[in-house]
């Protein structure tokens, strides 16, 4: 049993020289929050919470730890993160209901099962994707969070960093989407692999104009051409007539809508972040069914080094074929929070594979980030 006596939470900021940019906001900032639950035992759990928007989001889902989970998840003990999960989303539903704030809920007691999860693989000794049934300690990783802006820039730091695989961000009106691509793909050559999120930029019309377009650049996937609550008959329709795969999943938050979005049969690629939903005990499980029902399980993150380190740990414990989601941009949130991630070096002469992420077999998450090391970026919430 798992029985938490202190949660602390912290809210950290890294200003950008260079905003990140989507078709549906920029960020002129990293945020991240930052869980630390403490069980009884005296041993520590470390855990992430999705708050990149609003832009005053990551102080809001600090608050809702400190003021309403934090009460809950100390009111009892938990046989396991699984159910320390369970617990906190029932006793919040109608609350998040009455509130409207389901989202940033979920988003919340996500990054606390994170923290549980650690615990859990710390009390038995355990790495975490060892402790879901993994086999292998390193996955596969791509450069993500491309901007529009001079992307071949971009792209280029992130080749010599050793990354063969890319996503650039789309939905910049068609003439500047498609020069990027057209750049990019000379830049790295027709083998590698190119992806674009488009951030639910389209309605369904421009969806269908940009397909063809798109198909010239054998893409892996074409991630949220439309908006993720558009019905249901949309996505068939762009299923139908796409050559590539569409992916989503970042923007689900019940395990019945993954049911619906698979029996559905629409998606090639599925991407649930377990920063904003489920954490690690109802995401792995998930990305299984996922694997199971025939598509690929590549898993959503955009944020600070916990979360990164615990959607590899979910992505080495799922297997399959999956490529873990890796934000290029400069953020030491990201970088000296995520160990020892992408220091390992590969004994293999022959390094032009795919770039690694190695976990190693120390219990938890496997580490524990240094919060002194980026006191200056902490704020005050």
């Amino acid at each position: 049993m798992i029985r938490i006596v202190d949660v602390e939470t912290s809210v950290y900021r890294y200003p950008l020289a260079t905003p990140v940019q989507t078709s549906f906001g920029i960020m002129n900032d990293r945020p991240m929050v930052v869980t630390r639950l403490t069980s009884a035992e005296g041993i520590t759990g470390w855990g992430e919470i999705w708050c990149n928007f609003p832009n005053v989001g990551a102080e809001h889902r600090a608050h809702l730890v400190q003021h309403v989970l934090a009460p809950l998840l100390m009111s009892g003990q938990h046989e396991n993160a699984e159910a320390g999960f369970d617990h906190l989303t029932r006793a919040t539903w109608v609350l998040g209901l009455q509130t409207g704030e389901q989202g940033p809920l979920a988003q919340s007691i996500a990054g606390l099962e994170i923290a549980l999860a650690d615990i859990e693989g710390k009390l038995k000794n355990l790495p975490i994707w060892k402790l879901f049934g993994g086999t292998t300690n390193a996955v596969p990783a791509y450069a993500s969070g491309i901007n529009p802006t001079n992307p071949q820039a971009t792209v280029e730091r992130a080749m010599r960093e050793g990354f063969d695989a890319f996503k650039l961000k789309i939905g910049f009106g068609s003439d500047r989407d498609l020069e990027n691509l057209r750049s990019l793909r000379d830049l790295i050559g027709p083998d590698s692999d190119l992806m674009v999120d488009a951030n639910q930029a389209w309605n369904i019309e421009q969806a269908h104009q940009m397909l063809a377009p798109l198909a010239a650049f054998n893409l892996q996937w074409l991630e949220e051409p439309i908006a993720a609550d558009r019905p249901q008959e949309e996505w068939q329709r762009l299923r139908k007539m796409a050559s590539m795969p569409l992916a989503a999943g970042e923007n689900i938050y019940r395990q019945d809508q993954f049911d619906a979005v698979m029996d559905a049969d629409i998606l090639g690629v599925v991407q649930p972040d377990l920063a904003k939903w489920g954490g690690l005990s109802k995401t792995i499980p998930l990305a299984r069914a996922i694997r199971a029902s025939g598509k690929r399980y590549c898993p959503h993150y955009l944020g600070g080094g916990i979360g990164l380190v615990a959607s590899a740990h979910a992505l080495a414990a799922a297997g399959g074929d999956g490529m873990l989601e890796v934000d290029i941009n400069p953020n030491p949130l990201r970088t000296e929070f995520a160990g020892e991630l992408f220091s390992h070096q590969s004994d293999e002469k022959d390094n032009t594979g795919p770039k690694m992420a190695y976990l190693g077999d120390d219990a938890g998450l496997g580490y524990t980030p240094n919060l002194d090391a980026l006191a200056e970026f902490k704020v005050q919430f």
